[in-house]
């Protein structure tokens, strides 16, 4: 399998990272300087307004639309202390001597998994069930909170923030929250758990922080760890010193930019080749490599070809597909993709797909290769939230069973959670994957002020049927003598033609004088109406 990481940074308002896989492009990533990107931020808030209804917190953390911050995601040191004490909080203590840290190893998930879901553990027989007291008895306005961002606003709404600290480095994941070492649950082989487990213990990690292993992490020697950590703690100290010395809003640490943030977290040794178009970001990732992975700079490599780097591989035709609704499958056969305000709607179709086998058998093949096809253009696309996909009917269980797990294999390699159910009794897979900001789409395209995003307009005669009723509504003010309608050319040919009679009816019936207008460059529903008096002054309708 060779892979290869492509960073087009040629336009200074825009970075785009192209991971491609045998010469197929799996994975996009695009972040723009003019779109804010606080995931991963942290900063030092100020709780502005409490609502128990939700049991939320509302958190003025410095950007100018305040954060949203349930109850869920408040660490348990706030219960004790109520607000954010600095004095109290957050320190970080030399392991004692002779032996590791206090706490034991335990699961927990990988880097893009909240600290809460890290220190959860399965409920045992006789446990009383874990119940969060009421956000107005921790937090009170005005108490000030470390937060990070974990997910981005969309539309009105602000970001969603969490007191659960946790920064990505290599091979660890700092967290203080979580007091002990955790192994991502995404290393599943006991055999490396174990490996990894002993040199976290051996490590020592000092007491009042929580490290959890990456999958990155495997088969790491223990220098590598060790040089992991001590960069984790020396940040982790820097925040905790600038979180004492400045008040609330401010701004504590800031992630890293996305060359950084993408290597640091997708490179592994199936990248053969990192290409980079733009020398200055070049040597920030060379510099960044010679830090953490100095064995891999030789992969790094500045592309000076004269034909641009997406074009050169064929990716900017790529990239126009995945804005397209419909997907098309080689060999016939393609997945149509609506997304909406509550969900994500995909529908296979089989089209032109035919093997020599039965129609079941049919139906098979083609969903298996839709769902893998799914499962890219979900990465591709961002999208996220509630995702319902209509697979072609099958009536054999064995199939409906081979497509769920094809399905969950595809995903496996999404850094996004994800949660499938089973076949509905309709035939549909349903399933849900972590939105942490705006789809790819909706990123960089905006509704058409047209149709506001239907993709639809009213008809010609719709508009005139709509101006017809418009003149009745105005023929019952009894000082109305003149009326003047402004809409676009067609509907205007429409009426001047098609209602020539009803329009003639109308100014002997009523005696007011009507003039159509119509006018180009403007929307097919644009309609104005004005009206006068006989003493030619101006008339306003509803």
């Amino acid at each position: 399998m060779k892979q290869e990481m492509l960073i087009n940074v040629s336009q200074p308002e825009e970075c785009r990272i192209a991971i491609m896989e045998d010469g197929v492009l799996e994975e996009l990533y695009v972040e723009r300087t003019s779109q804010d990107n606080l995931v991963g931020n942290i900063y030092k808030g100020r709780i502005v307004n409490i609502e128990p209804s939700i049991q939320a917190a509302f958190v003025d953390f410095g950007v100018g639309r305040n954060g949203f911050l349930h109850i869920s995601d408040v660490e348990p040191q706030y219960y004790r202390q109520g607000g954010l004490d600095p004095d109290k909080a957050f320190d970080v203590e030399p392991p004692p001597r002779g032996g590791a840290a206090p706490g034991r190893s335990g699961e927990a998930d990988d880097a893009d998994d909240r600290a809460r879901t890290a220190t959860k553990r399965k409920p045992r027989l006789g446990d009383r069930p874990r119940v969060k007291p009421p956000i107005q008895d921790v937090l009170r306005r005005g108490d000030e909170v470390l937060v990070q961002v974990i997910k981005e606003g969309f539309g009105t709404k602000g970001p969603t923030l969490s007191t659960y600290i946790s920064i990505p480095g290599r091979y660890l994941v700092l967290m203080p929250p979580l007091g002990r070492v955790g192994i991502s649950k995404k290393i599943d082989d006991e055999h490396d758990r174990r490996i990894l487990r002993d040199i976290m213990l051996d490590l020592k990690p000092p007491k009042g922080v929580g490290f959890v292993v990456r999958t990155a992490g495997t088969e790491r020697t223990k220098s590598e760890m060790a040089r992991d950590m001590t960069y984790l703690l020396r940040l982790w100290k820097s925040i905790v010193r600038r979180m004492r010395k400045y008040s609330a809003p401010i701004d504590i640490y800031q992630e890293s930019d996305m060359i950084i943030r993408t290597i640091r977290d997708m490179f592994t040794e199936d990248v053969g080749r990192i290409l980079i178009d733009e020398p200055a970001a070049y040597e920030r990732a060379r510099e960044f490599l010679e830090l953490v992975m100095p064995k891999y700079v030789s992969r790094l490599q500045l592309y000076e070809g004269k034909e641009p780097l997406f074009h050169r591989y064929g990716l900017e035709e790529e990239i126009g597909k995945m804005y397209q609704r419909k997907v098309p499958r080689k060999g016939g056969g393609s997945i149509v993709i609506d997304q909406t305000e509550a969900l994500v709607a995909i529908d296979v179709n089989s089209g032109s797909f035919r093997t020599e086998k039965s129609a079941e058998e049919n139906a098979y093949q083609m969903n298996l290769i839709a769902a893998k096809e799914i499962a890219r253009q979900l990465r591709l696309r961002d999208l996220g939230g509630v995702i319902v996909n209509d697979f072609i009917d099958m009536r054999r269980e064995k199939y409906r069973r081979g497509v769920e797990k094809a399905l969950h294999d595809a995903m496996k390699r999404d850094r996004a959670r994800t949660k499938i159910l089973r076949t509905s009794p309709f035939g549909l897979i349903e399933m849900t994957r972590q939105r942490i900001r705006p789809s790819l789409r909706k990123s960089i395209f905006r509704d058409c002020p047209t149709c506001t995003g239907t993709g639809m307009v009213k008809t010609a005669e719709s508009m005139a049927i709509e101006v017809m009723r418009t003149l009745q509504l105005s023929a019952t003010r009894g000082d109305v003598t003149r009326l003047n309608i402004t809409v676009h050319d067609e509907v205007a040919t429409w009426i001047n033609n098609r209602k020539r009679r009803e329009i003639t009816q109308f100014e002997d019936a009523t005696h007011i004088q009507l003039h159509v207008d119509g006018k180009d460059g403007v929307s097919p529903e644009h309609f104005v109406l004005e009206a006068w008096d006989t003493t030619g002054r101006a008339i306003r309708f509803p």
